[in-house]
């Protein structure tokens, strides 16, 4: 179940970078195409930040918690690099 809200914690990061998008200096780019190359970055960090709770407190090992951490990064992340790749055609 924690994995389930880890990944709906960032759908909603991905949904508030997109809400903000227009209103983030993109220095020429599209604004969602920044937008979402800002946001695989920083899920990234916040799935290794879970990664290391799910070492440090819940007592799994490494390797317990990797396969968790390509889902909790991968799903966000390749709907994020979807979103990228739509719009990135949209602006050829």
């Amino acid at each position: 179940m924690h994995t389930v809200k880890v990944i709906a914690a960032g759908f909603a990061l991905l949904g508030l970078l997109l809400v903000l998008a227009p209103r983030l200096n993109t220095g020429g780019r599209h604004p969602v195409i920044f937008a979402m190359r800002l946001f695989i970055p920083l899920w990234f960090v916040a799935s290794v930040i879970n990664l290391i709770v799910g070492i440090n407190s819940a007592g799994y090992t490494f390797l317990q918690e990797a396969p968790i951490l390509l889902l909790v990064f991968g799903v966000p992340a390749a709907v994020a690099a979807l979103i990228c790749w739509r719009f990135d055609g949209r602006t050829r």
